[in-house]
């Protein structure tokens, strides 16, 4: 069972992190400051660390910073309210594994740290794949394919083909897409779902997400 440190300081995302994690069989802990982030993922016994960088005490980039100093190799994934490109620089290049802007989709944040703990382990590049049909997912690189030909997807458009993908010929509603890949903070009357399916069918195929009525989508593929 791979022990997971989130170090978050706004209780609500904390809790909502650590119940998905336990729901998938980790082990989750939390932490609310980067004093305590530091000491907990140098002498815990860590396997991931997902940080924060807006914390008390110390900042996540000083958490960071002071870990790579050390020569720790656990591998971190930022989850941060900020989202501007010298922010994701500055993490990226002082030793973050993963960069996740808030707020999120916790299926997203769920593949994120299980491709940088199979990277970890040194398991095959093939399980970075996603493939129905002729579509596919490479969650390594966030890229996607159609018939071999590189189609270009927002963060948002991937994580929410991401998720079809996972559940190919499965109805799944408006309120599970919500969640999965708005996360937290969605609204549940929002028609941003919608939207974002009208997105993903221009650029897979109109003919690839069903519309079931009074139920949801499905993918086809």
């Amino acid at each position: 069972m791979n022990q997971i440190l989130i170090a978050e300081d706004e209780e609500r995302i904390a809790q909502f992190v650590r119940k998905g994690l336990k729901a998938h069989g980790f082990q989750p802990t939390v932490v609310s400051d980067g004093a305590s982030a530091l000491a907990h993922a140098m002498f815990g016994g860590y396997d991931l660390m997902v940080l924060d960088i807006g914390l008390p005490v110390l900042d996540g980039f000083t958490v960071l910073q002071r870990l790579r100093d050390v020569g720790s190799t656990l591998p971190v994934v930022i989850l941060t309210a900020r989202d501007s490109l010298s922010d994701r620089v500055a993490g990226l290049e002082g030793g973050a594994d993963d960069y996740m802007s808030k707020p999120f989709g916790f299926d997203e944040l769920l593949a994120r740290i299980k491709l940088r703990l199979r990277r970890t382990n040194g398991e095959a590049a093939a399980s970075d794949r996603l493939e129905h049909g002729d579509v596919g997912l490479d969650l390594r690189t966030r890229t996607a394919t159609v018939a071999g030909r590189e189609v270009e997807l927002s963060a948002r458009e991937f994580a929410l083909a991401e998720v079809f993908l996972q559940h190919p010929g499965q109805v799944m509603s408006r309120e599970q897409l919500l969640s999965r890949v708005w996360g937290y903070d969605f609204d549940p009357g929002s028609n941003v779902v919608d939207v974002y399916v009208r997105y993903l069918r221009k650029k897979l195929g109109a003919d690839r997400i069903e519309t079931v009525r009074g139920a949801g989508y499905r993918f086809k593929g």
